[in-house]
């Protein structure tokens, strides 16, 4: 794939907007990629004007685009631009593919912020369908969810801060998974020690947030698969954060017990006794040879069983997760998972599109997995989201991925007044997320909503290098955290 731009466009927007047609593709920036060639020229004057040209060998087409004098007010220069670069490369890879992305031209991660500002800007829904040419469908449910997310980001919120701590270690590895977790035996041997070391960094980051005089809201342990761990474990990890923090005052306090095969009567009878109000308990599908395909080590069953379980402790509230577009899944199978969970009434319902990290093991055994068009998988999630909606739920947090099928999004719903507050405060970037544990960070947020200042610390990635005290002390890590969180904030 080759890439020319003229005239003062973003290289990687220009990019990620070819993608949406030719997923996969690379873009050497000497010219060596060959056909096909887009060219993209900007003429900036009185009016913005894009000409984007797709060529094929003797195939080609061409588009331009102008903003109207509406669109054009409703923004500054630097995202006229991509607005009007938006257009012309929009319509010429619908000349050339013979079709739309239903997102149009929104690449960003986050289609809920952008939504708000276009509800700032008047209708939101009008705004996305004209100047990002998003399909109704996929404007609606973007507004829909900045709706409910706007009673979440207050200035209070902003100035208090939630936990995440990482669990990176899951019973099997699921041939889709894109996530830092680990599943062989050589690895799973480093839990006891991975724990013990986890407690230290949770002890010590609390001690900061407290030092920092900050209110903590919400509390997320996630994987990886928590519940790998045996109650024994499970907990101590607990019962060292009950010490460090109110769980009682929390607005909220997640386990992710994703793996059905991992959790028991005894596990979740000690998260409820020791705090915890929201749990995962994921079905992903409820086709079993889909399952087994995938590398879930659960029947649809086991799923049941494992929610009946965590129901019957108490904890509050219950997410499932479901993915649509998995191998071998057809439009009557999902759907019918859907109807069953549905019919299970949590008060969490997450809907993914599958999503294909480059390394992951189907990668390397599929060809063609994410492709730019699927209309089978299109329809499913729309067939879906419009059955959870009928059922009273609410979209409340929505992201997009690279290399999803169709380029679809995934939209978490929840029963009114039962919203996964973490999501919300960690995808809209709404206050300081504090990571512990491997591969987590600590995203530090500015309090001040016109001002959005952000520092990003990382953690190690990998267990083993997490518990190499000479690569990874607990000290070093307590003192490079303590200064930068004294320097955000202005602690002297």
């Amino acid at each position: 794939m080759t890439l020319n731009i003229t005239g003062n466009i973003s290289r990687y927007y220009a990019e990620t907007l070819v993608l949406l047609f030719f997923p996969g593709s690379k873009f050497p920036e000497d010219g060596s990629g060959g056909d096909p060639t887009v060219t993209v020229e900007l003429t900036e004057g009185e009016v913005m004007h894009a000409t984007a040209e797709i060529k094929d060998g003797d195939k080609r087409e061409t588009a331009q685009y102008s903003p109207s004098p509406d669109t054009a007010a409703r923004y500054g220069e630097h995202m006229l631009r991509q607005i009007t670069v938006g257009g012309a490369l929009l319509a010429a890879g619908e000349k050339f593919c013979g079709f739309l992305p239903p997102w149009g031209a929104l690449t960003g991660v986050r289609p809920a912020k952008l939504a708000m500002k276009a509800m700032e800007a008047g209708d939101g829904v009008k705004v996305l369908t004209e100047d990002y040419r998003c399909t109704v469908e996929k404007a609606k449910i973007a507004v829909m969810t900045a709706e409910t997310e706007k009673r979440f980001i207050t200035d209070e919120a902003r100035r208090h801060c939630s936990v995440y701590v990482a669990i990176p270690f899951c019973p099997t590895k699921c041939s889709y998974c894109s996530f830092v977790s680990y599943s062989s035996p050589r690895l799973l041997s480093m839990m006891p020690g991975y724990l013990d070391r986890l407690l230290l960094d949770i002890e010590n980051t609390f001690e900061v947030i407290h030092e920092l005089g900050l209110t903590v809201d919400t509390v997320y342990i996630g994987g990886g698969t928590p519940t790998t761990y045996e109650e024994k474990e499970l907990r101590r990890l607990l019962l060292k954060i009950g010490e460090c923090t109110d769980v009682g005052a929390l607005q909220e306090f997640t386990l992710e017990a994703g793996r059905p095969d991992t959790i028991t009567a005894e596990k979740m009878r000690a998260a409820k006794d020791l705090g915890v109000t929201r749990v995962s308990v994921n079905a992903q599908t409820m086709n079993g040879e889909v399952l087994r395909s995938i590398g879930r080590r659960h029947t649809p069953e086991d799923f049941l069983s494992a929610y009946h379980i965590a129901r019957e402790s108490g904890i509050r509230d219950i997410n499932v997760d479901l993915i649509a577009g998995l191998p071998g899944e057809s439009f009557e199978s999902f759907s019918d998972s859907v109807s069953r969970i549905i019919d299970l009434s949590p008060t969490n319902l997450t809907v993914h599109t599958f999503y294909v990290k480059r390394a992951a093991q189907l990668t390397r055994e599929l060809s063609g997995v994410c492709r730019a068009q699927d209309e089978a998988v299109e329809r499913a999630v729309s067939a879906a989201q419009a059955k959870i909606l009928e059922n009273g739920y609410i979209p409340y947090y929505l992201y997009k991925q690279k290399n999803t099928a169709a380029n679809l999004e995934n939209t978490g719903f929840s029963k009114i007044g039962h919203e996964c507050a973490y999501n919300i405060y960690m995808m809209e970037e709404v206050h300081t997320v504090f990571g512990a544990g491997a591969s987590s960070m600590t995203k530090f947020v500015s309090p001040h909503s016109d001002n959005m200042k952000i520092v990003r610390l990382s953690e190690t990635k990998y267990p083993y290098e997490y518990l190499d005290p000479a690569k990874n002390s607990a000290e070093e890590r307590y003192e490079t955290l303590r200064k930068t969180a004294r320097e955000f904030y202005g602690k002297k």
